[in-house]
């Protein structure tokens, strides 16, 4: 019996546009691997705090990259992250970490880092991806590249409920600017900042529910999968 053809699918856009929720449902569905790289960001930015080598950045963090290892170990139940072998997985969602992580991301060696850590985990096909240089940098080959989006109120009310939902009631208008800061830094940044791929798929699930957006992706999936050209960019 022949073995059916795996891809490898790239998922980039911006905060709160429901990256991880469509990945990890594609993922599910196809039995392929799913590797969240933002929370490989958030790890390393973990080690950092708990280090206390914050302050002068990029300077006091180079010297420990060495000694980090993450670790992402996806199955039904979800995806867990492990730092230096300990599960990281809920300290990781910490608000401390949100305030530091982008800066992290912005280091040039971190980002070599840990995207070489990527690239080997895809090396063998059956891998969704997401994150925000993932179609541009990490895997500029996979065979579909998705680029979400959504409105910026929308996603502002979504961070909102799944930060109440963690126990933290935070002023929307934080969250906006949160966000707006985020988006700035990811797509100013000079070392692969967030762009769509000239051949990525644009899906803007503003007014989209998961169902939808979720049948809308596999769609696509499904036409890379039997090798049909993409003719909407």
């Amino acid at each position: 019996m022949a073995v059916p053809k795996k891809i490898n699918i790239a998922i980039d856009g911006y905060s709160a546009c429901g990256k991880s929720t469509l990945a990890q449902a594609l993922a599910r569905h196809l039995k392929y691997k799913y590797i969240d790289s933002g929370a490989m960001y958030r790890a390393v930015t973990l080690y950092a705090i708990r280090h206390k080598i914050t302050g002068d950045l990029p300077a006091s963090l180079l010297p420990h990259l060495d000694h980090i290892q993450i670790d992402c170990v996806w199955s039904e139940s979800g995806n867990k992250i492990y730092l230096n072998g300990e599960d990281v997985t809920a300290a990781i969602r910490m608000p401390e970490i949100q305030d530091l992580v982008s800066p992290v991301s912005t280091i040039p060696q971190v980002r070599r880092f840990l995207s070489r850590q990527q690239k080997q985990m895809a090396i063998h096909k059956g891998v969704v991806m997401d994150g925000r240089d993932i179609g541009t940098v990490v895997l500029p080959d996979a065979e579909l590249k998705i680029f979400m989006t959504a409105d910026l109120e929308i996603r502002t009310e979504r961070r909102f409920k799944e930060l109440l939902l963690k126990g933290l009631n935070l002023d929307k208008e934080v969250i906006k600017q949160n966000l707006l800061e985020r988006d700035h830094i990811d797509s100013t940044r000079s070392d692969s900042p967030l762009k769509k791929a000239p051949e990525a798929r644009v899906l803007d699930n503003s007014f989209l529910n998961e169902k939808q957006q979720f049948e809308l992706a596999l769609s696509w999936v499904e036409e890379t999968l039997a090798g049909k050209p993409n003719f909407e960019n």
